[in-house]
């Protein structure tokens, strides 16, 4: 059988999840990943990778219960593993602290971090604007480190890279036989998609340095800023797209906002299932 053409497009955490997930799984896919950036000069570069969720509106809370496992399981395995120290993935514990305290004291996601707690009233105290907090062990993931131990993977699985401006999806079009839409902040204008917006994180410093007083002396080694895609819910989706007279899949995997390094192999897993749904379609249409 021909070997299906897959094009990935974008090169954060998000869209190397998606080309890893493929590439390993799916042999009979020829992945090629797209992108005018690469790391160092990525948004995913520039996250904290604290993984830590935030609750998505209009999603089956067990399908953010699936992303946030499997992306979890996937880091801590790599995070206590040989691999730790080139992947930038390590265990982190700390702290998630609120001025209210919050209608639901026990996130969904509680059950699948490491020791999960509700902070005692002596923790508390020295948070004095501060009613209520959690305790717990996540990962904490360096992209700088882990986007090109992802595009290590991908290549050691038969992975091709592009460094390329893709405009509009129908470049790929003629050569490629599926696109996965990986491009954060750039459907906006690839897919026209005017749910997805910026979200720039600002007064970091400052507002860390009121919960801990010794950063206000803090050396500050260098600045980085980067535009969150954010989306009301995050798109993990597959639609067709009708061009000149053929029907090209498309795969999008985008908009998961502050949750990108969180979401992210959860979200590529889905990716990689609905490719395998496609491919098992296209096998049934050639026998029938």
């Amino acid at each position: 059988m021909k070997r299906v053409r897959i094009a990935v497009v974008g090169a954060g955490v998000a869209g190397f999840s998606s080309a890893v997930c493929i590439a390993e799984a799916l042999p009979s896919c020829s992945v090629t990943l797209v992108a005018d950036r690469f790391s160092p000069d990525t948004t995913s570069d520039g996250a904290a990778g604290i993984v830590l969720a935030a609750e998505f509106p209009d999603i089956p809370l067990e399908r953010q219960k699936r992303w946030f496992k499997n992306s979890f399981d996937h880091l801590l395995a790599i995070a206590v593993s040989a691999h730790s120290p080139d992947a930038g993935v390590i265990l982190s514990s700390g702290w998630q602290i609120f001025k209210e305290v919050p209608a639901n004291k026990k996130p969904f996601w509680s059950e699948f971090v490491i020791g999960f707690r509700i902070m005692t009233d002596g923790e508390l105290r020295r948070f004095p604007h501060h009613k209520f907090g959690h305790a717990f062990t996540t990962v904490r993931c360096d992209c700088s480190s882990y986007l090109p131990w992802l595009q290590n993977r991908f290549r050691k699985a038969g992975g091709q890279v592009e460094k390329r401006k893709v405009n509009d999806l129908q470049e790929l079009f003629n050569n490629f036989d599926l696109i996965v839409n990986c491009s954060g902040l750039g459907s906006k204008s690839l897919v026209g998609d005017t749910h997805v917006y910026p979200v720039r994180a600002e007064g970091i410093l400052e507002r860390c340095s009121r919960l801990e007083p010794s950063l206000r002396k803090a050396k500050v080694l260098g600045e980085w800023v980067g535009l969150r895609p954010s989306r009301k819910n995050p798109r993990v989706e597959k639609e067709v797209v009708q061009v000149q007279g053929h029907r090209v899949p498309v795969v999008h995997n985008y908009g998961h906002g502050g949750s990108g390094v969180t979401l992210a192999w959860g979200t590529a897993l889905d990716v990689m299932e609905l490719v395998r749904e496609h491919l098992g379609e296209k096998l049934l249409q050639a026998r029938l």
